[in-house]
């Protein structure tokens, strides 16, 4: 479907998706793409139609099965194959499906917009469920594995501050839907939860675990190198009162009075990317941290102070063909042309792909915690 040296692959069906029939991919006229940290990738499909088209009744049939929780949604999966090697570029399910009909001669449309797998994991509510004596590891991992039939891969890191609850005093129970419950023990101890596909077509990885920024670098994006340029457009913004120090408190049990802690922010999983780091700007109070325990307490305010520190921005575009490959979010790129201040290591904070026939373009959110980089080289 795109240009030369790239092919996408288009699977859709409930459960086990299977490729789609060759008028729905020849209807296809755009595909959009959005990955992200802190929030569910979305897919949308744009296919051209007319009144009498098959796509008609084939996503009418499709969006009737989300009308009950109890039937299987539609999963969608996308590939693209890239110099002979296919790489997933979203697996999730079918939300919506819009139609917009033709006028004066011309076709109409029909998009179809999705979520990844989250999106099954947030149709029953499940509260009330008990888990007695289980730690939050033991609890993530029992709820993902309701959903191996969409190649659901835990990939859950022990938190780094146990707090295990003893059955005579509290046994914990599960509040709201699988994904709300996973979502709210991330957050007690500091931690993520997200979807992302692969590495193997039709599987997903489940990743339960802390905000990782270290890693093998992607290629740089070249800025202004003549030749080697490989991005159409990069700025950055710098917000110097952006930084945050968190303070927790922890009740002393015997005179109930809170102890407040001022929390630095050192994660080992974080490392700095620059030699002038984001001043602390603010102090942020976290007065509900006193109703936690103090390892829960500790992981909240570590969080806070990582998240808060990212004081420069950089947005841009890139042509996929030119700069080689798909730009991933969650991972670590380099920067180079921009500048002595700008110029290094960055964190992708989101990728949004947009592919049409003949071009596969994306565009990305980059963050660091401050300015200078503090490598002399990226990887190229």
């Amino acid at each position: 479907m795109l240009a030369q040296g790239i092919q996408l692959t288009l699977l859709i069906g409930p459960i086990v998706p299977i490729p789609v029939p060759r008028v729905v991919l020849e209807a296809l006229e755009s595909v959009e793409v959005r990955t992200a940290t802190g929030a569910a990738s979305g897919f949308q499909l744009r296919f051209s139609i007319t009144a009498r088209s098959e796509l008609n009744t084939i996503f009418l049939l499709a969006g009737a099965s989300n009308v009950s929780p109890a039937t299987p949604p539609l999963r969608v999966t996308l590939v693209v194959t890239m110099n002979g090697q296919p790489q997933p570029l979203f697996d999730g399910v079918m939300t919506h499906v819009q139609v917009q009909a033709g006028s004066q001669g011309q076709p109409g449309s029909l998009t179809v917009t999705g979520e990844d797998v989250t999106r099954a994991m947030d149709k029953i509510d499940w509260s009330g469920l008990p888990f007695p004596a289980v730690p939050v590891e033991g609890r993530v991992a029992l709820l993902c594995a309701k959903y191996a039939p969409f190649g659901l891969i835990p990939m859950i890191i022990p938190v780094l501050f146990p707090d295990v609850q003893i059955p005579i005093d509290k046994i914990p129970s599960q509040r709201g839907t699988d994904l709300a419950y996973i979502q709210e023990l991330a957050r007690q101890v500091g931690y993520v939860f997200y979807v992302e596909p692969g590495p193997a077509v039709g599987t997903n990885i489940a990743y339960f675990g802390p905000e990782i920024k270290i890693g093998v670098p992607q290629p740089a994006l070249n800025v202004d190198m003549d030749a080697l340029t490989n991005v159409e457009n990069l700025s950055f913004t710098f917000d110097p009162e952006k930084g945050v120090l968190p303070i927790v408190f922890i009740q002393n049990q015997l005179t109930r009075a809170p102890i407040p802690i001022p929390i630095p922010n050192i994660n080992p999983l974080q490392p700095p990317l620059a030699v002038l780091p984001t001043p602390l700007a603010n102090v942020k109070v976290m007065k509900d941290t006193a109703k936690m325990s103090p390892m829960r307490a500790i992981s909240a305010g570590l969080a806070e102070a990582a998240k808060s520190q990212d004081a420069v921005t950089g947005t841009g575009s890139l042509d996929v063909l030119r700069y080689g490959r798909p730009l991933k979010a969650r991972g670590l790129v380099g920067v180079r042309g921009v500048g002595v201040a700008y110029d290094g290591l960055y964190y992708v904070n989101s990728v949004t792909s947009t592919l049409k026939r003949g071009e596969f373009k994306q565009s990305f959110e980059l963050t660091r915690n401050g300015l200078v980089s503090i490598t002399p080289k990226v990887p190229v």
